[in-house]
Parts: structure tokens; C-alpha cells; sequence
């Protein structure tokens, strides 16, 4: 299967929402190469950033059902790297 490196940028404006952004997180875990999380204390968000390594559909899904979650923006950000898995 042919995979690509792609960056998720997630800003999360309701804390309810972090609990389903880490499940969705964790069912994706196999593709995250890894992530980082800076909460903005003063504007009241939580910025992440995601890298991940998977095919193009697994990103549009996980980018997807995160985009759909209350509360929460996400974009993606594709590399022209790609491998295989």
C-alpha cells in the first residue's frame, strides 16, 4: 500500500472535546509518527499538531472524523513523500 507523510493541525476551542480527539487518536495510533500538544492558556485552546505515515484514505478518514468532532478545526498538510507498507 502506497502511504504518505502528512501533517494534522487541530485546534481544539472545547476541553469536552479532548477526550474524543484522544480516542480517535489512539484507533489512528498505528499510523501517528508523532504529535504535540501546546495549550494556549491565555485564548483558551489547545493547539496539536499531528504527523502521521498512511495512505491517503486513513487521512482523509482520521482528518475527517476529527474536522466532524463539536469544537474542534482541523487541516492537513501532505507531503510529496511517499513509501510504502
Amino acid at each position: 500500500m502506497e502511504t504518505r507523510i502528512a501533517l494534522i493541525g487541530i485546534i481544539v476551542e472545547k476541553d469536552e472535546a479532548a477526550e474524543p480527539l484522544n480516542a480517535l487518536l489512539h484507533e489512528y495510533r498505528d499510523c501517528v509518527v508523532g504529535r504535540m500538544g501546546i495549550p494556549y492558556r491565555e485564548r483558551g485552546v489547545n493547539i496539536i499538531s499531528v504527523a502521521v505515515d498512511a495512505s491517503q484514505d486513513e487521512i482523509n478518514a482520521l482528518s475527517g472524523k476529527i474536522g466532524r468532532l463539536d469544537g474542534v478545526s482541523a487541516r492537513t498538510v501532505y507531503s510529496n513523500v511517499k513509501g510504502t507498507r
